[in-house]
């Protein structure tokens, strides 16, 4: 699991490695001054490993990144302050951002839950948690995070329909289902991808449509269903209308019709109030009951 330390602070480091540039300048005058040569070689050298080792181990640590630090194949911590640190010669350091990414997702064709094919994709916002694991559980954290965020956005697609048109009962649609859908997919990435020590801090549906192949079918299917809709919704209205105007006409004895005459008032008031197109009045000019 992670473990965090704090090494060395490196300006004591620096210090010496300021003094290792000083030491080298006086091993050459050294040499030129006295003659010999063997000593001031040594001193030169010396001078030369130590600055190799000190300039090789200190590390510049910015705001949202770490080092993972390693020591002959066995994981000994993470930096996560910022700073100028020193750490052992024998350590390796691996870089690992902290800082929030965006992955925006391949739109994919897959087929939804009634298996009619659609296209899909998903904007992810995520970031390191666990330095550990993304650097040692598995190969590459971040084709780790595109492989398991497209299996997650495929399994989504094929969990639910993509609307209710042959599936009544449903609860939950992609195009209807807004945040619900964008929670449970936040859910699975959030699953499938601790085994990398990442967190998934937003998951959203960029892109969502019929594939081209049905886009036409569906559209024709769908504004059919809107017509039905309203023609129920004027027919509703109109019957409200006749109903009314025959209880005004009873209830206030303008004029007694018969059941042949209501029902042809009925009929033309329907034609009038369901009909596309304006009514051309007829004026009638014999009596109600020619």
């Amino acid at each position: 699991m992670e473990r965090i330390i704090k090494p060395a602070s490196g300006y004591l480091a620096l210090l010496i490695l300021l003094l290792t540039i000083v030491g080298g300048g006086y091993s050459i005058y050294f040499m030129v001054s006295t003659g010999q040569k063997g000593l001031g070689l040594f001193m030169l050298f010396l001078s030369f490993v130590f600055f190799l080792i000190i300039a090789n181990r200190l590390l510049i640590v910015n705001p949202n990144h770490s080092r993972v630090l390693n020591l002959f194949g066995k994981y000994r911590g993470t930096i996560k302050d910022n700073g100028l640190f020193f750490i052992n010669p024998f350590y390796t350091a691996q870089r690992i951002s902290l800082r929030s990414e965006n992955l925006q997702g391949h739109t994919l064709k897959v087929n939804d839950k009634m298996g009619n094919p659609i296209e899909i994709a998903a904007v992810i916002v995520w970031k390191i948690g666990d330095t550990y694991k993304a650097a040692y559980d598995v190969q590459s954290y971040n084709d780790y995070v595109r492989v398991q965020s497209e299996a997650a956005v495929r399994h989504l697609a094929v969990s639910f329909a993509y609307d209710n048109f042959e599936d009544q009962h449903a609860e939950i649609t992609l195009r209807e289902g807004g945040d619900a859908v964008n929670a449970i997919l936040e859910n699975e990435l959030t699953e499938r991808l601790a085994k990398a020590g990442v967190i998934v801090e937003e998951a959203r549906i960029s892109h969502l449509a019929y594939a081209a192949e049905i886009a036409g079918a569906m559209l024709q299917r769908q504004q059919a269903t809107a017509i039905v809709a309203a023609r129920a919704k004027i027919v509703e209205g109109a019957v409200g209308m006749v109903d009314m105007a025959l209880k005004k006409l009873s209830e206030e004895n303008i004029v007694e019709l018969d059941d042949e005459k209501k029902a042809s008032m009925v009929s033309n008031l329907m034609v009038v109030l369901c009909g596309e197109k304006a009514a051309q009045p007829v004026v009638n000019a014999g009596t109600l009951y020619n």
